[in-house]
């Protein structure tokens, strides 16, 4: 049996093994095609700010690598580039995610996270992922990109569509949701530049240095890319967070006690069950050794922060939440230069959530039944999680 078997539904189980007998070990990738999937925490960080492992599908081997199906206009993301383009873009955006904007952000997120617990009633039970850990940062995207209420849904149906597609949904359904999204990124950006607001979107429309800007494609994938990852990996953030806490009633007691722990919590949390399973392939442009492999050029290549993050080597008895431990070095939300430009969000939206919901909610406990994690290496989260409150 190969040792990557399993990967899906026993995830740390099967790292373990990569990790004590195969660190950089050949599998078949999440579209079937052939991938080098590394483990062990040194080498992940390594891979992920070694210059020489490509974000360009143009450095794949012909035939090798399938990944999304992406129109040019949303496929012109920084998730998919290489410095100098990659660098200029970054440098363009920047500014809209400060320091002093997040700062500013905190009270409406907390505004919208209590309005989101004032729906649940006092007491009752309710799926927290459907109720809460879901649509909080639809909401908090969705208002800093300046979309529409009435159009939110619709953005989390068509993200879980491509993310983690339901088995039993028709084979067409990932490219429908694609160009919805496409036709609705095209109507509201030509709204905002006749009609400019408050909002990221505008700003991005509006931003230039030294007379460069984003072009068209840059600028609909920039906000595609925006949306995806603000919405999906906050999401399963919470969501995961919620449910380490309350299979840890000790330390849950702990952190009530004194809840200025809350931001080194979410590090302890991002690396202990973080929002997914592998980060974004990458291609050598030529011969790379990895953990003493040899890697070819254009092969396709998966590093993986949750594999990293459980290595003994790096955190001792990485198994175990600890809400004291120092987790800084995690590789959750990235490393070097791809590091993600909305970690500040993601990390204050986490902790608001989970103080508005602890606050609140002191006899929060899981409800009985099953959980299910997602069928997907891109999101590792829940299905649903339901609770008693």
């Amino acid at each position: 049996m190969d040792p990557a078997d399993g990967l899906l539904d026993h995830p740390y189980d099967v790292y373990r093994r990569l990790r004590d007998t195969a660190p950089v070990h050949r599998i078949a990738g999440p579209d079937g095609t052939p991938a080098w999937l590394v483990t062990r925490y040194d080498d992940v960080r390594a891979a992920l700010a070694d210059p020489r492992l490509s974000l360009d599908k143009r450095h794949a081997t012909a035939g090798t690598y399938k990944g999304f199906s992406l129109p040019p206009a949303l496929d012109a993301n920084l998730l998919n580039m290489d410095p100098p383009d990659h660098t200029r873009i970054r440098r363009l955006v920047g500014r809209a995610f400060t320091t002093r904007r997040i700062e500013q952000l905190r009270t409406p997120i907390r505004r919208t996270a209590d309005r989101l617990l004032d729906a649940l009633g006092p007491h009752g039970t309710a799926d927290l992922i459907a109720a809460y850990a879901a649509p909080l940062p639809i909401i908090v995207i969705c208002d800093l990109l300046g979309i529409p209420d009435q159009h939110r849904l619709d953005f989390r149906v068509w993200t879980d569509t491509l993310v983690a597609p339901d088995p039993a949904a028709r084979p067409e359904a990932a490219k429908e949701a694609v160009v919805a999204m496409l036709g609705y990124f095209t109507r509201l950006l030509a709204d905002k530049r006749s009609h400019p607001a408050d909002d990221l979107l505008s700003d991005l429309i509006a931003v230039r240095e030294e007379g460069d800007r984003l072009s068209e494609d840059e600028l609909m994938s920039l906000a595609f890319l925006i949306l995806f990852a603000g919405y999906e990996n906050t999401a399963q953030l919470i969501g995961n967070a919620v449910l380490a806490l309350l299979q840890h009633p000790e330390q849950l007691a702990d952190l009530r006690k004194d809840m200025t722990q809350l931001p080194a919590a979410v590090q302890e949390f991002l690396r202990y069950e973080g929002p997914a399973l592998l980060a974004i392939r990458r291609f050598p442009v030529e011969d790379v050794t990895i953990g003493g492999v040899t890697v070819p050029a254009g092969e396709t290549v998966w590093v993986s922060p949750a594999a990293a993050h459980r290595d003994p080597a790096r955190f001792p008895d990485p198994d175990r939440l600890d809400l004291t431990r120092d987790a800084s070095g995690h590789l959750a939300l990235g490393h070097g230069i791809h590091y993600c430009l909305g970690a500040p969000l993601a990390r204050a939206e986490t902790e608001i959530a989970l103080a508005a919901l602890l606050e609140r909610f002191p006899e929060l406990a899981l409800a009985d039944g099953d959980l299910r994690w997602r069928r997907s290496l891109r999101a590792r989260g829940l299905t649903a999680l339901p609770v008693t409150y």
